[in-house]
């Protein structure tokens, strides 16, 4: 197996992923390199069964290895949400829910965060079922006060680290070093190596 496919369609993390991906032997696919396009439905309370549903229907769809990640903001003065419902913070009809994250803040002193990220791989195997494994990276900070930084996408720019940097102010190599998503791919490095080795 020479190709890996990122079983996202979301243009931010396709280009952060191929950073991260970057050197790995064989290809990197998205969906639309094979005309996939159909969205999973992301019902689960946990990353790693959301990860796990859209590895696995990309994987089914392909009959290629499949990487998917389902990430969250979690943030205490929230009970640690909004979690597994990031994407959709505030509901469908919000269009800037960074904005609304401020708001909800406003005057709130403990503003501690963190990001998580898991990672399934599904592979294709003997029966029915691709194998799936998975993978977790975190990174701990602070909701900033303000937008900050103009890099990144999404939460990034007022996701605080312990620098006092957001993760939109930093260098793209920077970011990857400490961010969940590149924890995460770290730790699945070694096992998409092995997989995707050209054979002998």
């Amino acid at each position: 197996m020479s190709d890996l496919l990122l079983a996202s369609t979301n243009r931010g993390k396709q280009r952060e992923f191929a950073r991260l991906l970057d050197g790995l032997p064989g290809r990197l696919l998205f969906p639309q390199d094979l005309g996939l396009h159909d969205a999973v439905p992301e019902p689960h309370h946990t990353y790693a069964e959301n990860a796990t549903d859209k590895a696995v229907a990309f994987c089914r769809a392909s009959g290629l290895p499949a990487l998917a990640d389902d990430s969250g903001l979690e943030v205490a003065a929230l009970d640690w949400g909004p979690g597994v419902r990031t994407g959709r913070f505030g509901g469908d009809d919000v269009e800037d829910p960074v904005a609304l994250l401020l708001e909800r803040l406003q005057g709130v002193e403990d503003r501690r965060a963190r990001m998580i990220c898991w990672l399934a791989l599904a592979v294709p195997g003997q029966g029915a079922d691709p194998g799936v494994e998975l993978f977790e990276g975190a990174m701990e900070g602070s909701v900033a006060t303000e937008k900050r930084g103009k890099g990144g996408f999404g939460y990034d720019p007022v996701f605080v680290l312990p620098s006092g940097l957001t993760t939109a102010q930093l260098p793209e190599a920077e970011k990857d070093q400490v961010s969940h998503r590149g924890r995460a791919v770290a730790a699945a490095l070694p096992r998409l190596r092995e997989l995707l080795a050209p054979g002998p």
